[in-house]
């Protein structure tokens, strides 16, 4: 796994903004270079920000958003419909503003789709679309994703593993969650053995708030006790954070270059 990196940004503004300006630039890069670039989405305020500065970038229309892959990192197990969903949200802040291809856009079952209510069922059919998309050069069920967005909460999770959660321990590559510490209670999630699979992690944070698990992670604690320490991507792990989140930080993780 790669060795974390720190890009910090003055205002949440400016953070979301400037990982929006880097996921552009990404893309172009991969699709100038003939791949069929794909991406991890998270939800969140941070998260949702900055697809809404990549719907207004002005080097937007440089993608060809029809040759993206869009895959979700969680998302919460209530019906298609429901404001908190991750998907509804991307959908209404980018992708219903670019010519996407609809087949490549991944999200997880809603709690009144095809399976219902039976949430383990659809974290089985998400598994099995992952596995469906996976390469024999990706060495395992899960595609080698090319960016992996995700953010942090307050008291360490990310995706939706939690602390001390079951979902920390699991090595399925998606599984469900129950009796979430925040609402709503129940989840489905990528676990850490598809969070690894990413040759890029961009660990997105804004706010205070965060500054201490921030500092945490970054400064060796265990996967299992804070998930957020245990994205890595196979080539690179960012951390974009606006100041405030990087207040607790000690300078020399902070002096290392990000290009």
């Amino acid at each position: 796994m790669s060795t974390p990196q720190v890009a910090v940004q003055s205002s949440p503004g400016l953070l979301a903004a400037s990982v929006a300006a880097r996921l552009v630039t990404r893309l172009v890069d991969l699709q100038a270079a003939g791949s069929i670039p794909s991406v991890v989405l998270t939800g969140g305020g941070i998260g949702i920000s900055v697809l809404e500065h990549v719907q207004q970038a002005p080097a937007r229309d440089a993608v060809d958003w029809r040759r993206v892959e869009f895959w979700w990192g969680d998302e919460r197990f209530v019906p298609a419909a429901d404001p908190d969903r991750n998907d509804l949200q991307a959908r209404r802040t980018l992708l219903d503003h670019v010519p996407v291809d609809p087949a490549r856009v991944h999200q997880f079952p809603a709690s009144d789709g095809r399976f219902g209510t039976d949430v383990d069922a659809a974290a089985e059919w998400y598994a099995a679309d992952l596995a469906d998309h996976a390469q024999p050069e990706d060495h395992g069920p899960v595609p080698s994703f090319d960016v992996l967005l995700l953010g942090i909460g307050p008291e360490g999770h990310t995706a939706s593993i939690f602390p001390e959660s079951p979902a920390a321990y699991e090595e399925r590559s998606v599984v469900a969650v129950r009796n979430c510490p925040k609402p709503p209670p129940t989840r489905l999630t990528l676990t850490f053995p598809a969070l690894t699979s990413a040759h890029e992690v961009w660990m997105v944070a804004a706010g205070g708030e965060k500054a201490g698990v921030v500092a945490m992670a970054l400064g060796g604690v265990g996967r299992v006790q804070l998930p957020a320490a245990g994205a890595q991507g196979r080539n690179r792990t960012l951390w974009l954070l606006d100041r405030a989140a990087a207040t607790k930080l000690p300078a020399s993780l902070l002096r290392l270059p990000v290009s």
